[in-house]
């Protein structure tokens, strides 16, 4: 092991929603992703984000920072089959 220090960029500060091609992964859930794109917070809202994007293309996505991996395309969404029906 080299006796430099690297420092690491903590994207998990800077980024809300990053999507991307999964390439790899590995057991504590760090993410290999290829034209990953993210989408820009609002400057005057900083919980919201907007449709403004920025092209980041391969990246390294910390496990610890990865909150929800699903798919972008094919998914539906479906009626809950656990609400009871009214009177019921």
């Amino acid at each position: 092991m080299s006796g430099r220090k690297e420092t690491v960029l903590d994207l998990a500060k800077f980024v809300d929603k990053v999507t991307g091609t999964l390439k790899g992964y590995d057991q504590l859930l760090n993410l290999v992703l290829d034209e990953a794109v993210e989408f820009l917070r609002d400057q005057d809202d900083p919980l919201k984000t907007t449709d403004q994007t920025r092209r980041l293309g391969l990246i390294v996505c910390r496990g610890t920072a990865v909150m929800l991996v699903s798919p972008t395309d094919g998914t539906d969404e479906i009626a809950n089959p656990f609400i009871q029906p009214d009177g019921a």
